[in-house]
């Protein structure tokens, strides 16, 4: 415990310089604006930043990726509350409820419950990084092609809960997402696959034009259909602070979102995006009134929030523990730390003590300065509801194209926004909710990747799946929870079918 003291005593040292203070809050508010405007993203800026590292000094350079990184988990909130339109990937599920807590004016409810959320998971993961680094990230060596596979299939299956409506429509929706995930190249031969002949697809269907499509623009044209052109009108907007039910409920959320982000952000795979499905799956799992998801449930929005923060930081633990980037954004980081000469892995906490805890410490100092910079800003993002509907939607229209085509500047992306806006619109039109299938498509090509790694392995056997205790346990766990989740609702057909005869 004295060495744990004097480490963080060295890494305060280091984090409150007036250099890296600053970095550390250009760090954050770029991770802000980054969330805020859907398709820029962290990976993009995390490139366009990393010529400049060679020029900081290498703390100053890994404190300010560090708060760009976490940064846009806070910011990927605010356009999915207010505007229905997930900044980042992680703040699809965040969409679901806080939109709807929008529409009933507690929009700045909504966006301070995300900010405290968030601030509560960054703290506590950041002790979980100190304390439990190296034993976290021997736990995920452990795990072999076969178990991630089981893991992933886990959260494919949890995917089915956040439909709110049929059973069927939300895993015929994973399944569509899982689809769409296999167009681009094959991982092993190499070969195009459903391009249809289109080059620029060679690499897949990009994430920010499939999920601005079925969010952004399907929301609009169904919210210009259902109200004649005028718009949805939101109420007025109430209070920022949460009520004390508000807090009650969102509180344990957080906790529970929290501690399942911090485990899976450790996990190849995992990370912010995985972690707020499972988040929100849970909470709506062990609701007593799971009804109001997808209604302005304010643990729909604690929940995710706090986890994918929780994930987004304990993504570092294995990248500097072990040198294992467990996702593009990690190992992006590690070039940040080869380009200042520093080689990833356990000898970095030895070799470079202060830059280790030093960014350590960072990560508690940027999580106030997101607090700090955010809760100011709750109320002129919620302004921007004031705003007629009929100026406001062809705003967010321009910053829907505007961001898709700054990622890759296609064309294509931008034709593949309206395809997957007239999709969307069908998917409302039809009652199938679209988040599962967004999950699909996040987790079908790395899905894929293992699944051909794992049966590679096994000379073909496919075995391997039930032989490995850890893939054993997540595929069982998966069966309980088909059980759980389909027996209910066979039996309320049932019933329904005998009073209708009756």
């Amino acid at each position: 415990m004295t060495e744990l003291l004097s480490n963080l005593a060295l890494g305060l040292s280091v984090a409150v310089t007036p250099e890296n203070l600053l970095f550390c809050f250009v760090g954050c508010l770029l991770g802000t604006l980054i969330g805020v405007l859907p398709g820029i993203g962290p990976l993009a800026t995390f490139a366009m930043l990393l010529p400049i590292t060679y020029y900081l000094p290498p703390a100053g350079a890994l404190i300010m990726l560090a708060g760009v990184y976490y940064g846009a988990q806070y910011g990927g909130s605010t356009t999915a509350i207010l505007v229905n339109i997930p900044g980042e990937a992680s703040s699809v599920v965040t969409c679901l409820d806080g939109h709807a807590m929008t529409r009933q004016g507690r929009a700045g409810v909504a966006l301070a419950t995300a900010a405290v959320a968030s601030l509560i998971a960054g703290c506590i993961a950041t002790l979980v990084i100190v304390l439990a680094g190296p034993p976290l990230s021997r736990l995920a060596l452990l795990f072999g092609p076969a178990d991630y596979v089981a893991v992933m299939l886990l959260g494919l299956v949890a995917a089915v809960l956040l439909g709110s409506g049929s059973i069927l429509k939300s895993a015929g929706m994973v399944v569509l997402g899982v689809l769409f995930s296999l167009v681009g190249t094959d991982v092993n031969t190499g070969g195009e696959r459903y391009t249809f002949g289109i080059p620029e697809l060679a690499a897949g269907l990009e994430f920010i034009p499939v999920a601005m499509g079925i969010f952004g623009v399907a929301e609009i044209v169904s919210n210009l259909e259902a109200t004649k052109g005028r718009g949805r009108t939101v109420s007025p907007i109430s209070s920022l602070i949460p009520s004390r039910e508000d807090v009650r409920r969102a509180f344990p959320a957080a906790l529970r979102g929290t501690a399942l982000g911090s485990f899976l952000g450790i996990l190849p795979g995992g990370g912010a995006t995985v972690s707020s499905f499972a988040s929100y799956s849970l909470e709506r799992k062990i609701s007593k009134s799971p009804r109001r998801f997808g209604h302005g449930a304010v643990e729909g929005v604690a929940g995710p929030e706090a986890a994918n923060n929780a994930g987004a930081q304990t993504s570092f633990i294995p990248m500097l523990s072990l040198g294992i980037p467990p996702n593009a954004l990690m190992a992006l980081m590690m070039g940040a730390m080869m380009i200042q000469g520093i080689t990833p892995g356990p000898q970095v906490m030895t070799a470079q003590p202060a830059l280790f805890w030093g960014l350590i410490v960072s990560m508690w100092i940027g999580n106030l300065v997101l607090v700090i910079l955010n809760l100011p800003l709750i109320g002129i993002w919620v302004r921007l509801l004031r705003i007629p509907y009929g100026y406001l939607f062809p705003a967010i229209m321009l910053l829907c194209i505007v961001g898709t085509y700054s990622v890759n500047a296609r064309a294509l992306d931008v034709q593949l926004l309206a395809i997957f806006g007239v999709i969307g619109y069908l998917f409302f039109k039809l009652d199938c909710p679209p988040a599962p299938l967004l999950l699909g498509l996040v987790l079908g090509s790395p899905m894929e990747e293992q699944l051909r790694r794992a049966l590679l392995l096994a000379d073909g056997d496919w075995s391997v799946f039930v032989t490995s205790p850890i893939s054993l346990g997540f595929l069982v766990l998966s069966a309980v929870m088909l059980v759980v989740v389909v027996f209910p609702t066979v039996r309320q057909s049932r019933d329904a079918a005998f009073a209708e005869e009756q």
